[in-house]
């Protein structure tokens, strides 16, 4: 008999960000219409629309690089 059930798609990716000794800073939270950012013993995120985001990371005031995956 196959099988009926499967995993529901996720509507986020969310990460743990920690620092270079390994304590936890906050957790980011990607979505396909935003990327949220909630720092370590808050209760809230701070959300900006992936629109917002492409735009300021791709800035030159931002100095970001481009890096191979």
């Amino acid at each position: 008999m196959p099988n009926k059930n499967s995993f529901a798609p996720s509507d986020f990716t969310e990460e743990t960000v920690v620092d270079e000794t390994g304590t936890k800073v906050g957790t980011i939270r990607i979505r396909p219409s935003s990327v949220l950012w909630k720092p370590v013993n808050k209760r809230k995120f701070y959300s900006v629309s992936l629109k917002a985001f492409a735009a300021w990371i791709t800035a030159e005031e931002t100095a970001a690089k481009q890096k191979d995956s």
